[in-house]
């Protein structure tokens, strides 16, 4: 595509964004590689959903702005830490899709072997640590799980996403929230059913015939459904999971024998009989306060 061209893709793919949700007010931006010195980029302080070409900016690989009528996005170290340190990607996302920016507030890290799409297009997705939006600082978070993934949560803030080129990029965010819609529905009505490591391993080989990475494919012996190897492998940050541990309302091949959910004693497995006799527990202790000579 020419430049004209690159303007008016980043203010559709803008659009996008705001349609779905995934930014509001003044949210989020937008990146595009021009070449080995050039950046288009979104302005700072305007809606997404409302870009015209001339709005767009254009930078160097220090930030430094070279053209545009409005300010450069204040987050442009955020797309430029990916630009150098992947040569091969080409746009970059950032926005606050809200079901993906739910597990980043919570440090839930998204768990993996449930949706074949996912495995084949996303993959692992680790949690960036927190730092305040804007600057230098800020970018550095993501950098040490920048060679393994497309998708990155930042912590109490939103995603970054990034590909070959800005469609694909933008695709991995709708990819992301979608999932992590889907997971929350999945809890909600109790279990998460995993999909075995043998079948995530034929996910992984078609995988690499689209001709997309992976750290899990090489990696002889690691087990694909536990933890993540690029979690594991970057500094002291490392999220726990808690609505989705594998022994909570979980199933799977690999983790029951059987496919049954495995015993545990939290919470969630309660019995309807147990939340009744529960209940009723309340209900006679607030009983015997209301009926009290004393008073509750």
């Amino acid at each position: 595509m020419n430049e004209r061209a690159l303007k008016e893709q980043i203010c559709e793919m803008g659009r996008r964004l705001y349609q779905r949700g995934y930014v509001s007010a003044n949210d989020g931006n937008i990146s595009v590689r021009l070449n080995d010195r050039e950046i288009l980029c979104t302005p700072t302080m305007i809606s997404k959903g409302f870009m015209r070409p001339e709005d767009i900016c254009k930078v160097d690989y220090e930030g430094n702005q070279l053209a545009g009528t409005r300010k450069r996005t204040s987050e442009i170290f955020l797309h430029l830490a990916v630009y150098k340190h992947r040569p091969d990607v080409m746009a970059v996302v950032h926005s606050h899709p809200p079901h993906a920016t739910a597990f980043a507030v919570a440090h839930e890290p998204i768990p993996k072997c449930i949706l074949p799409e996912v495995e084949v297009f996303i993959g692992e997705v680790p949690i960036a640590p927190y730092e305040t939006p804007g600057g230098q600082p800020f970018a550095n978070t993501i950098v040490p799980y920048l060679s393994r993934t497309n998708t990155i949560l930042l912590a109490n803030h939103g995603t970054v996403t990034f590909g070959p080129d800005l469609e694909k990029a933008y695709w991995n965010t709708e990819i992301i929230d979608s999932y992590c819609k889907i997971l929350i529905l999945a809890r909600q009505l109790g279990r998460v059913n995993y999909i075995t490591e043998e079948k995530t391993r034929e996910l992984l080989t078609l995988k690499q015939r689209l001709g997309y990475d992976d750290p899990r494919l090489h990696c002889d012996g690691c087990p694909v459904c536990g933890p993540g190897l690029v979690i594991q492998q970057t500094g002291d940050f490392v999220p726990e999971p808690y609505a989705f541990r594998r022994d909570v309302g979980a199933s799977c091949g690999a983790c029951a024998g059987n496919g049954a959910p495995p015993s545990s004693t939290h919470d969630s497995d309660f019995t309807p009989s147990d939340l009744e006799a529960l209940v009723q527990r309340i209900t006679d202790e607030i009983y015997r306060q209301l009926t009290s000579p004393s008073g509750p």
